[in-house]
């Protein structure tokens, strides 16, 4: 299970009490969740008014960044392209496994330093998220480009064997050679005609004759796969469309391709060209992507960790006394996971146990799902793909 379950419960008589207390009633006896102590600072409160701003402000930029960090996660992906077994192994938060992050969550004071306000603190998070998404969609889209016109080339011109698809789709920039054409002449043209296998007699026997102005005998066949072979054949250029018209009732098919050798050699170029810009950029783009992974991912662990600070002050009160928990429930645990939880904590709020207890009870109601508990609590889900890697 990659979801984490954030949570805070007041201080007892200490706060390790709390901790205590947590600990009994989820793994000493039933094992439902691995814990660990979630290590917040002494923040700076401010006013009753600014953190209930706040609260609004930071669900916002809580969803805003988690976009950013799948988005860069997801591009990674697409830029591994074949290696996406490889995804994972470069997605890490301060040079650890995001779990190991989590689970060693330590504030970093140089970053996001504790004598700024709350405020600030959000807001030089948002600055700096925001930065991140800017300069990806910047390099995506270059990158991006660089790739398409790549691929557009390789279709064109593809020239590998294995996936050239049948002489009536392929390229023919690889089969054919100068001396196959008439070229530059005023009044000829040699045109390339794909036929079936089973078709070849009949061919032979009528070519000369699906149009006038045909030259005699000037039929050759130039390359054949499974099904078909290629066959030129040269003519006057004003029997073109009436030649086409009868291939095309005899079910002979005719290829549209002109020999330009200074254009096949241009694009062979161009290729080249792009696979090398392709190769060069590819390297400082996955360090970029991961090192703006890591820094969008340690920004929503601190992001994760100011809402669990404002909530706590807003719903137990001031002095600051609170124990702020990491559970990984498995996916078998969590339903009775959460009962223990609820019965634990419902005395923090007793509407909220109400509308837990009525969700429960009345059939089609699904009231739990607004996912408000005695207990301040938020989700962490690691798992960032829409795919598996």
């Amino acid at each position: 299970m990659t979801e984490f379950w954030l949570i805070s419960a007041p201080g007892e008589k200490t706060c390790q009490q709390t901790w205590d207390t947590m600990m009994a009633a989820t793994t000493r006896t039933n094992n439902l969740s691995t814990n660990h102590k979630f290590n917040i600072p002494d923040l700076k409160v401010g006013t009753l008014d600014v953190l209930v701003g706040l609260s609004d402000e930071l669900a916002k930029l809580d969803s805003f960044v988690e976009s950013v960090v799948k988005k860069v996660a997801q591009y990674m992906a697409d830029v591994l392209e074949d290696s996406r077994d490889k995804v994972q192994e470069n997605l890490l938060a301060n040079g650890v496994d995001l779990v190991t992050y989590i689970t060693r969550f330590q504030w970093d004071m140089a970053k996001y330093p504790i004598k700024q306000s709350l405020k600030n603190i959000s807001e030089i998070i948002a600055k700096q998220v925001t930065q991140i998404d800017n300069d990806l969609k910047a390099r995506a889209s270059a990158y991006n480009n660089l790739k398409g016109n790549l691929q557009n080339l390789e279709r064109k011109n593809r020239l590998s064997t294995r996936s050239l698809g049948s002489l009536l789709t392929r390229s023919l920039a690889d089969i054919v050679k100068k001396e196959d054409f008439v070229l530059d002449s005023e009044y000829l043209i040699t045109m390339l005609v794909v036929v079936p296998k089973l078709a070849y007699v009949d061919w032979q026997k009528t070519y000369e004759t699906l149009a006038e102005m045909v030259v005699p005998r000037s039929s050759n066949l130039l390359f054949e796969d499974n099904d078909s072979g290629l066959f030129s054949v040269t003519l006057f250029l004003k029997a073109i469309d009436d030649f086409k018209h009868k291939a095309r009732e005899n079910k002979f098919t005719v290829r549209d391709f002109q020999y330009n050798e200074e254009e096949m050699k241009a694009d062979k170029e161009e290729m080249t060209r792009l696979s090398t810009d392709k190769k060069k950029q590819f390297g400082p783009l996955v360090r970029w992507l991961k090192v703006n992974f890591s820094e969008a991912f340690i920004a929503w662990i601190h992001i994760k960790a100011l809402r669990v600070f404002v909530e706590s002050v807003l719903r137990y009160g001031l002095p600051v006394n609170f124990q702020a928990m990491l559970l990984q429930p498995s996916k078998k645990t969590m339903k009775k996971l959460r009962e223990v939880l609820n019965d634990l904590y419902k005395h923090l709020d007793s509407s909220a146990a109400a509308i837990i207890d009525s969700a429960f009870d009345i059939p089609g109601l699904n009231l739990s799902q607004q996912e408000y508990y005695p207990y301040v609590y938020d989700k962490i889900n690691c798992n960032l793909f829409d795919f598996k890697v």
